[in-house]
């Protein structure tokens, strides 16, 4: 998505997967454009885009001999004489080269190996967020019904077992900490192994240690490691703004423990997303999860297909509607959609609403998963107003709340006090309120604007 960081103070403005690959997304859109503007394909239009496909790329930091290689594959499809001679051929390559990006992201993803012992051991460089990753895939398997542990096997990392016990606590799992001082990183796993058993847990995570770079020192630590600890999965954290170095450290990882798949971290704050197509393309290791912000619950599987067709602009609902099944409370959006159709819609109605969008995730994450948003370039989500708005609504009194009609000159200033803002503000959110009430009470007017918008009838509406 194309938007300034100035949007949200403190914070980057990029906040989903499909940040990682924004500025390949942006180059290809322009590529595909012009195939699609040919009512006939030759050889020098698809010999011209795959040049220019090359450059998007490189320039988005994915290795040159996996760039290279990837061209080559597109293009020997696209030259096809069914391509060529279709009625569609701009369309045809379209849908080459996105079959081809989901193979190359990972055509053989699959999900963690948990038959008992499971063992996930937790390999990469310093920094790249192996320790909270840890604690975030333990929380997504104990929403699995899964009893995990965690083991801190950081010993190099000052306040690396503090930090994990700090984040255990947060998501009730249990984690096996070592005296202080501990230096014998074998005799911790093999206690800790011992601890998740006497948890009678199903499934272990050991947060292993780390350094800036790669050296013979921690490759040794990790050969012992592994071999002690035996696990199912050893999945590689790499930070997704790695860059050219990617390459290598992948591949001296995979040759040292032979790591089993991957997990890139911080793809809310990279927009090329080079590292992981080079990293996938080396170790031929699916991606198995993707970080996508610093809270406990923002480690997502890796879908290759689905990040395909967001990387092209088309969207991805297929995760929207899983996403909106799991946060969102299906009784409380029946009884909301009852009453926008009675329009009865209160500002209690408005506040349990941005509790409930607010579950689902950043707004804009959820806007990216729609096809087509990502390529507006004045789409934003002001965070700061949205707080504001907050902030008028919950100085009302239940009763104004109820009928905002009540709120005369004096209950507004009241609540611009108590809200920290403007009688301006607080008389254009009660204006916006007023129009968005007398809307729903016409149906005409409220099928125009949902044609506006480009869909149909909101569901339980039944206009």
């Amino acid at each position: 998505m194309r938007r300034t960081a100035k949007k949200l103070s403190g914070r980057r403005i990029w906040v989903n997967s499909e940040a990682m690959f924004s500025q390949l997304s942006d180059n290809l859109e322009g590529v595909f454009k012009k195939l699609r503007g040919h009512g006939k394909i030759s050889e020098k239009n698809i010999s011209d885009a795959m040049r220019e496909v090359r450059m998007a790329l490189l320039e988005a930091d994915v290795d040159f001999k996996v760039a290279k290689d990837f061209i080559a594959k597109v293009k020997e499809k696209a030259m096809g004489e069914s391509v060529i001679k279709s009625i569609t051929p701009g369309q045809q390559i379209v849908k080459i080269f996105q079959d081809e990006l989901a193979a190359l992201l990972g055509g053989d993803a699959a999900p963690l190996d948990l038959n008992p012992p499971a063992r996930i051991m937790m390999v990469g460089l310093n920094g790249a967020g192996k320790t909270t990753t840890s604690a975030k895939l333990a929380l997504h398997l104990r929403k699995q019904n899964r009893r995990p542990v965690l083991i801190a096997c950081d010993l190099i990392r000052p306040a690396a077992v503090d930090q994990l016990v700090t984040l255990a606590k947060q998501i009730d799992v249990p984690v096996y900490a070592p005296e202080k001082g501990e230096k014998d990183v074998i005799k911790v796993a093999k206690a800790g192994i011992k601890f998740a058993k006497d948890n009678d847990a199903t499934v272990t995570i050991f947060d292993t240690a780390g350094r800036q770079e790669i050296d013979d020192e921690l490759i040794e630590e990790l050969k012992g490691l592994h071999k002690v600890v035996d696990p199912k999965e050893t999945l590689l954290v790499a930070d997704s703004a790695t860059g050219q170095q990617a390459v290598s450290v992948a591949q001296t990882f995979l040759n040292a423990v032979s790591i089993t798949g991957l997990v890139l971290t911080r793809v809310d704050g990279d927009a090329r997303g080079g590292a992981a197509l080079s990293m996938r393309s080396v170790t031929q290791m699916p991606i198995k999860f993707i970080g996508e912000g610093e809270k406990m619950s923002a480690l997502s599987e890796f879908h290759p297909d689905r990040m395909a067709g967001r990387i092209l602009g088309m969207g991805d609902v297929v995760s929207l509607v899983e996403t909106a099944a799991e946060a969102v409370d299906q009784d409380e959006a029946m009884r909301m959609a009852e009453r926008l159709q009675k329009a009865q819609f209160d500002f209690n109605d408005f506040l349990a609403q941005m509790k409930m969008m607010r579950s689902l995730g950043p707004l804009e994450n959820i806007l990216g998963m729609l096809p087509g948003m990502s390529k507006m370039s004045d789409l934003s989500v002001d965070e700061k107003q949205i707080g504001r708005t907050e902030a008028i609504v919950l100085s009302m009194t239940p009763k104004e709340r109820r009928r905002p009609e009540i709120i005369k000159a004096s209950r507004r200033k009241r609540i611009a006090r108590g809200s920290g803002t403007s009688v301006t503000e607080v008389n254009q959110l009660l204006r916006q309120f007023s129009e968005m009430r007398k809307m729903m009470r016409s149906k005409g007017k409220m099928k125009k604007l949902m044609k506006q918008m480009g869909g149909g009838t909101p569901p339980g509406l039944g206009f």
